[in-house]
C-alpha cells in the first residue's frame, strides 16, 4: 500500500472515531458505556473470526 494511502487510512479511522465519540456525547450517551460496546463488538469480532484449527 503507497504511503499517502495508507495515510489517508489513518485520517479516516481517527476522523470517523472523532465523530463517533461527538455524536454519542450529544445525544447522552456516557463515554464509559461507548467504550464497553466497542470491546464488546472487538471481543465479538474476534471470537468470530477465530481460525479453529487444531
Amino acid at each position: 500500500m503507497p504511503l499517502p494511502h495508507f495515510l489517508i487510512l489513518i485520517l479516516a479511522v481517527i476522523l470517523a472515531a472523532g465523530l463517533t465519540i461527538w455524536a454519542a456525547s450529544a445525544v447522552g450517551i456516557p463515554l464509559f458505556a461507548l467504550g464497553l460496546v466497542a470491546l464488546l463488538a472487538a471481543a465479538i469480532a474476534h471470537l468470530t473470526t477465530r481460525d479453529h484449527r487444531s
